[in-house]
């Protein structure tokens, strides 16, 4: 069974830029499509980014297109989330998810696997 583990979250101030990490153990990492969600206290769960398995296509939320970058790296089980021009509201914890079939979605729910979260928190 897939195991996720985020890193890299942390305390920066508006306009910095931030890498998220999402590591993988359990199963072949290259035949899951991964994904980036976030959760700001009181608010539902939000699309961030997805990847295809096989670096293939991406999808991005509205909100963060332009800004952030999905990337993976099979050989290393990890996929990253490159944040640049963080704002306020991009606060949140920030979540990785996998599932084990080459589509992404945006829904939550099309999601096997999660890891236990990151905290990105954006304030001067």
């Amino acid at each position: 069974q897939l195991q996720l583990v985020e890193s890299g979250g942390g305390l920066v101030q508006p306009g910095a830029s931030l890498e998220l990490a999402c590591t993988a153990s359990g199963d072949i990492f290259s035949e899951y499509s991964v994904a980036w969600f976030r959760q700001a206290p009181g608010e539902e769960r939000e699309f961030v980014s997805a990847i295809m398995r096989g670096a293939g296509r991406t999808d991005y939320g509205d909100s963060v297109q332009g800004r952030f970058t999905i990337s993976r790296d099979d050989a290393k089980n990890t996929a990253y989330l490159q944040m640049n021009t963080l704002k306020p509201e991009d606060t949140g914890i920030y979540y990785c998810a996998a599932r084990n079939f080459g589509a992404i979605y945006k829904s939550a729910v099309r999601y096997n696997y999660w890891g236990q979260g990151t905290q990105v928190t954006v304030s001067s």
